[in-house]
């Protein structure tokens, strides 16, 4: 066997692994604080929910702490919302690295998904662990509800990315719809509140939000005594990978058309 032909899976692997550090280096390395600011600015937004909720109510809907509930909704959002963002604008971040033979469309996708995934979990893990550490919260972790929640953010967020890289490719005001309909997504996906607390009305119409689930899932993880009947593994994944391989169809066959605009 000649060693200087380079199996093509070792050779996709080096070429994410390239496409995650160029990005790390331009998206971290350039400002002052690099990740510093990863993580000052969801502690500060935290902070700043937990101040302020705490001057309207006794408690928080789980638990004793107000940081810690916040912090168990916040965080999963952010990640959900970046993969979605920055797998929408992969193609035309990675554009000119794309002329390139060697390099595929897919390959600066997942490099995306990756980087963004490991930085979040990062994030997630320093901050819930100080919090967990600094106050008195009282808890036992049950860490495979957690997983499996941050599982489910993963693959939505990898999906509705994809969906609209695709969609932006095709139609450029649709950067703008998306950041309009983002913003009350972020109201109605459980940060603030719980899906048990809600009117059957409102419950009836926000069960289709996969987030929900996702963080009801993780918070079951971080409180012993929460057990949401409501969340749904089954519908989350199902509705991710559905459209998952619709956007990697569409991809398929319009990635050329849409790096050519």
């Amino acid at each position: 066997m000649d060693k200087t032909v380079d199996p093509l899976r070792f050779q996709a692997l080096r070429n994410i692994f390239a496409l995650m550090m160029r990005e790390m280096s331009s998206t971290f390395g350039r400002s002052p604080g690099g990740y510093f600011w990863a993580i000052a600015e969801p502690v500060g937004i935290i902070v700043m929910l937990a101040i302020g909720f705490s001057l309207v109510v006794r408690a928080p809907a789980l638990g004793n702490n107000f940081i810690l509930f916040y912090a168990t909704g916040y965080l999963p959002y952010s990640l959900f919302a970046t993969l979605a963002r920055v797998i929408m604008h992969g193609l035309g971040y990675s554009r000119p690295l794309l002329a390139y033979p060697r390099v595929s469309w897919i390959e600066a996708l997942f490099a995306r998904l990756f980087l963004h995934s490991l930085t979040n979990f990062a994030v997630s893990f320093i901050v819930l662990g100080a919090i967990l550490m600094l106050e008195d919260t009282r808890i036992e972790l049950d860490f495979m509800p957690i997983l499996n929640g941050y599982a489910m953010l993963v693959l939505t967020g990898f999906a509705l990315g994809m969906m609209n890289c695709f969609l932006m490719g095709l139609f450029p005001v649709w950067e703008n719809i998306w950041t309009i309909v983002n913003r009350p997504l972020f109201l109605a996906s459980g940060i603030f509140f719980l899906f048990d607390d809600l009117p059957k009305a409102a419950q009836s119409i926000l069960w289709f939000n996969p987030i929900l689930h996702a963080i009801g899932e993780i918070r079951r993880g971080f409180y012993a005594t929460y057990d949401p009947a409501y969340i749904s593994p089954a519908y989350v994944y199902g509705l991710a990978l559905t459209l998952l391989a619709f956007a990697l169809l569409l991809l398929k066959c319009h990635y050329r058309w849409i790096l050519e605009e």
